[in-house]
């Protein structure tokens, strides 16, 4: 059984309609897909019906924007993003729709204030930017990267973001709006949803090769509600994986494997790379309390 559960469309960062996603999902043999674009639940409804008309199960979640804020021994916080999944939450609960109006503020803020300084050393207008956000999509990154590739700047976004923020000083803004990682992980608990961390370890987080594994901070969020761990993800390494998988073992945690598929031109993830087996689904909708997957195959 195919199960992917981590995907976006146009509705965040993705470069393809739901519809095209949720097809491309059936020609490939995909069973069961999670909608997780980032903090918003817009394309809920049209997946839905999407998913009973392809013969698909699907998972309606977010990928919620979060901050981890990890106290050092001088007495300085260290500060970083961490994305958590956060699969079937109720999507009028009160204190997440406060907290998605919060982030989609400091999300607009932040884009704009690194728009602004990338215009230094690319030329390009904020305008130019907007007009790659689609209607009632998140604002994020890839839309300025976007914009520049319009511009023949680079070649596609893979090359932008290493040209930029791998190469570049002082242009990453943070969203000074986004909730504490352990804040968020009870905030999605009391929403009925499961917490489920993303590509951990990936994307430098701030651990070089060969240091010591960040084992407290992961017992922090675990003691706070986490529910699983996103093992499986092209951005985690080999070793990486291993120890990852030993903590989720450790304190019996969900082992998730997903694609985070951004379209065919928005990243080189492809659907179903990774996938997730079906008796950590099960124990994934077990949990949940806001809200119930749509079509779902057995998952015995």
């Amino acid at each position: 059984m195919k199960i992917d559960l981590h995907v976006h469309t146009t509705h965040s960062d993705g470069r393809e309609s739901i519809n095209h996603v949720m097809h491309k999902a059936q020609d490939l043999g995909v069973d069961v897909l999670a909608l997780t674009d980032h903090d918003t639940t817009e394309g809920w409804a049209e997946a839905s019906e999407l998913a009973i008309e392809l013969g698909i199960g699907l998972v309606p979640g977010m990928e919620l924007t979060t901050r981890a804020n990890i106290p050092q021994p001088d007495g300085s916080v260290l500060k970083f993003g961490v994305h958590m999944l956060n699969y079937l939450p109720d999507p009028n609960n009160v204190k997440l729709l406060q907290a998605l109006e919060g982030i989609h503020a400091g999300r607009e803020e932040r884009l704009r204030e690194m728009s602004e300084l990338i215009s230094k050393h690319y030329e390009h207008s904020w305008d130019e930017v907007i007009a790659q956000i689609k209607p009632g999509a998140t604002f994020g990154r890839p839309q300025i990267v976007d914009a520049l590739v319009a511009r023949n700047y680079f070649e596609n976004r893979d090359e932008g973001f290493k040209k930029l923020w791998g190469t570049l000083d002082g242009i990453y803004v943070p969203n000074r709006k986004v909730p504490d990682a352990i804040d968020a992980i009870r905030l999605i608990r009391e929403a009925g949803g499961v917490p489920v961390v993303a590509h951990p370890l990936s994307r430098g987080k701030h651990r070089q090769p060969g240091d010591p594994y960040p084992i407290e901070n992961f017992r922090n969020m675990i003691e706070a509600g986490l529910g699983g761990i996103e093992v499986y993800h092209r951005e985690n390494s080999d070793e990486d994986r291993v120890w990852l998988e030993s903590v989720a073992l450790e304190h019996d945690l969900i082992i998730t494997g997903s694609s985070d598929y951004h379209g065919a031109t928005g990243k080189p993830n492809e659907l179903a790379e990774n996938t997730t087996a079906p008796e950590m689904l099960a124990r994934l909708v077990e949990q949940a309390t806001g809200s119930r997957p749509i079509n779902l195959p057995s998952l015995d």
